[in-house]
Parts: C-alpha cells; structure tokens; sequence
C-alpha cells in the first residue's frame, strides 16, 4: 500500500547552527542536516523516476550537490525544501536522459501490510485498484506528476511542494488538479 504522506521534515532545532556549521565544511553537520530527508527524498524520487536503482543515484547526486552548494544556501527556505528543490531538478536532468519511462514495480509500491481483517475479495479489489492508481500517476506528464507525488503522496503543503517546484501557488493548484482529473478520469473509465 502507499505510505502515509508525511510532511517536509520539521526542521531541527538547531538547523541554523548545523548549516553554519556546514558552511564551514563540516560534514558531520552536513550529514546530520541530511539523515532526516534521506528517506522521504528517496520515496519521493522513486516515485517521479520509476526505479529505485535511480532514485538511489539521483539521491546521491543531490547529497553531493548540495554539499557542494552548501555555502550558497542563504536561508530564504527551509534546508528541507532546499533539497527538495535539488532533488527535483535532479529527476528532471535524470529523466530528459531516460526515452524509456518504466512503470513503478509493485514490489516498490508495497510499503504497508494489507488490513487482514478484510475478506480475500476486497483485499484484491483495493491492490488492483492501487496499482492502477501507480499506474495512472506514473503515465502523468512529467510536470502533473511532479505536482501530485510531492502534494497527494509525500504529504506536502501546497506551499511547500510550489516551493520545491519553483513554482508560484496558483501555477503549482493548476497542475495538481490537472493531473488529479487526469487519474480521476482514468479510475472512472476503469471503475464506472
């Protein structure tokens, strides 16, 4: 099953003082600043490229970027979003490179145990129709799917997730409900 969204990571409460710290080439502060959104970049990248061999590449990059940018970073965001905004830019330059979109394997899609207290028919009936959802979410164009895996996926506020797209929020809805009636359609077509 799909996991439950999460927010951008709350920020630490000695943020600040790590950036700083990291600024100065700390890497200890680097990976501490790092280690909260390893894990939900990963989903999230795994969920825009398809794979996850790519979304672990992809998320090496963006560590190593920015480490490699780290003195750039003024503060104007959270170090959170910043990364997010990396690690998008990143799948974009990964997936201008791939012809081929894959389809996301459903091994990658299980995340949570099936509720065994349903019966062995509408266990099928709610797998089948999240598969299909994956489907229709990875069929996307690219900048629906964006919008749709960080907001209804990853759990991210509207804010948040135009933020990370570099997107203004009434561009960031636009897209969001363009590719939600893109599936809607779909699940109607299918399902009735």
């Amino acid at each position: 099953m799909i996991a439950k969204p999460t927010p951008l990571a709350q920020p630490v409460a000695d943020e600040a003082r790590l950036v700083a710290r990291a600024r100065e080439r700390d890497a200890v502060a680097f990976e501490q600043l790092i280690v909260a959104q390893a894990a939900p970049l990963q989903r999230m990248l795994r969920r825009m490229l398809g794979s996850t061999a790519d979304a672990e590449e992809v998320l090496q990059e963006t560590f190593l970027k920015a480490w490699r940018a780290i003195e750039r970073f003024r503060g104007d965001a959270q170090f959170s979003t910043w990364l997010y905004r990396i690690a998008v830019n990143e799948a974009r330059r990964r997936q201008a490179y791939d012809a081929h979109r894959r389809a996301l394997p459903i091994d990658d899609l299980m995340v949570e145990l099936p509720d065994l207290s349903a019966g062995p028919a509408a266990l099928a009936e709610s797998a089948e129709l999240e598969a299909f959802i994956e489907q229709c979410v990875a069929e996307l164009p690219v900048s629906y799917r964006e919008a749709v895996v960080l907001r209804d996926v990853e759990g991210l506020s509207n804010e948040e997730a135009a933020a990370v797209l570099e997107l203004d929020l009434r561009n960031f809805k636009s897209r969001l409900h363009r590719g939600r009636m893109a599936i809607r359609r779909q699940v109607e077509e299918r399902y009735g």
